[in-house]
């Protein structure tokens, strides 16, 4: 059994249908019309709901930022990299993302709360070297972690290539890459994104097995941003692209035919 925390999270976790809760728990606090919200949803869930004090709650959750809602929710069943392959891609074409050892809970909730804004068809999540799905996580993404695909893999590079196979461009980003990732089409092939550590950035193997390195300028004096902000930049770059209606080719008139003298 596992402990979300949070409105956002809770809510969210009765509306995806995506596993099942055991119970909720709501602070005894009156008057508090998004509690008394949380409290009709559940019932209309059939979610078994318990008044308790805010003491108890935050012993629980083992945090005070749990506003009020704590649930308990069986573990959350993850998806192979088939599974995304085979589902029907949300715009367009394929949109993907890998994480190369993002070990920060709160960068981790960030980016699947990006991911989910951005319509991202799946998130590849490596087993080691990876900060777990937590109530930190589901917190810090406002509840997004609950709506979006992700699938649980033992080798990151191993799970690359069988992307490959499915025809899909695997694309790194990186400080020293080239060329800068508003020059890439990604509306027009299915890709991944992989994104690297908050430290040392992506590993040699998966650099390696990367078909572009993609970068984003930058006009400060720091040489790169954030792994949660620069992930939302170029997933939003990416929706943008595949959003975008296909611009029909040309129809060409058949020529007329002239008429010279004696016609």
């Amino acid at each position: 059994m596992e402990v979300l925390y949070g409105l956002h999270p809770v809510e969210e976790a009765i509306r995806s249908g995506g596993r099942r809760l055991d119970h909720v728990l709501l602070s005894r606090e009156r008057g508090n019309p998004r509690l008394e919200r949380l409290a009709e949803l559940c019932k209309a869930a059939g979610v078994r709901v318990s008044l308790e004090g805010k003491d108890q709650l935050t012993r629980l959750a083992k945090t005070d930022a749990h506003q009020g809602a704590v649930a308990a929710v069986r573990e959350r069943k993850f998806l192979a990299v088939e599974d995304l392959i085979a589902a029907p891609a949300r715009f367009g074409r394929k949109f993907y993302l890998a994480l190369d050892g993002v070990e920060d809970p709160h960068n981790l909730g960030a980016l699947l709360r990006s991911a989910d804004g951005a319509g991202v068809d799946g998130v590849l999540l490596p087993e080691r070297r990876s900060a777990p799905i937590t109530g930190v996580v589901a917190k810090t993404s406002a509840g997004a972690s609950e709506h979006v695909p992700i699938a649980r893999i033992t080798n990151l590079v191993r799970s690359l290539e069988q992307l490959k196979k499915a025809n899909t461009w695997v694309l790194g980003l990186d400080e020293r890459g080239t060329p800068d990732y508003t020059e890439f089409d990604f509306a027009s092939t299915d890709c991944v994104l992989v994104l690297g550590s908050e430290g040392s950035g992506l590993h040699d193997l998966v650099k390696k097995t990367c078909d572009h390195l993609l970068r984003i300028p930058m006009a400060g004096s720091v040489s790169s941003l954030n792994v949660s902000v620069a992930g939302a930049v170029v997933m939003y770059e990416a929706l943008r692209q595949r959003q975008r209606p296909l611009t029909p080719a040309p129809v060409e008139k058949p020529a007329k035919p002239r008429k010279g003298l004696g016609s």
